[in-house]
């Protein structure tokens, strides 16, 4: 079920403009596959959707024409300078706030680049929970993803 529903996804978003993660579970409702949001949320962490700007000045979901390019320093700097507005921390728990739907492709990325102190993300629209191991790598984290700010 989960690779019939990889190409149907595929599909949509070549041939349609999705810009949320809703707006994905949608059209694949409309095409009788029942999802979940947090289905379709792993569905694009694992096609490696990335977000990329539409004629108008948003944003929509495409497959990545290079997987190294996904993995890039260069993409993250980019998405932290053009995507991130704040971060902050409370214990061993970052969160990042980005522009309204920029969130699970700047999880998605920070997932893929393997930090090691990072066990895990979890995103929404707009926002990025990161979760820290040990808690003394928090400010290590912290200042890593700040520079991408700047």
């Amino acid at each position: 079920m989960k690779s019939l529903r990889h190409e149907k996804i595929k599909s949509i978003i070549e041939n349609s403009i999705i810009e949320t993660q809703e707006e994905l579970a949608e059209a694949l409702r409309n095409h009788h596959i029942d999802v979940t949001q947090a289905t379709v949320s792993r569905d694009i962490k694992e096609m490696m959707l990335i977000k990329i700007p539409t004629d108008d000045g948003r944003y929509r979901y495409a497959c990545p024409s290079d997987k190294k390019f996904f993995f890039s320093k260069n993409r993250m700097e980019r998405l932290f300078h053009d995507s991130v507005i704040h971060i902050d921390f409370s214990e061993n728990i970052i969160v990042i706030k980005t522009l309204p739907g920029a969130a699970n492709a700047v999880a998605s990325t920070l997932d893929y680049a393997k930090w090691p102190e990072i066990i895990g993300t979890v995103a929404g629209d707009d926002n990025i929970l990161i979760i820290i191991k040990p808690l003394s790598a928090v400010e290590k984290v912290l200042k890593k993803l700040e520079k991408f700010m700047n």
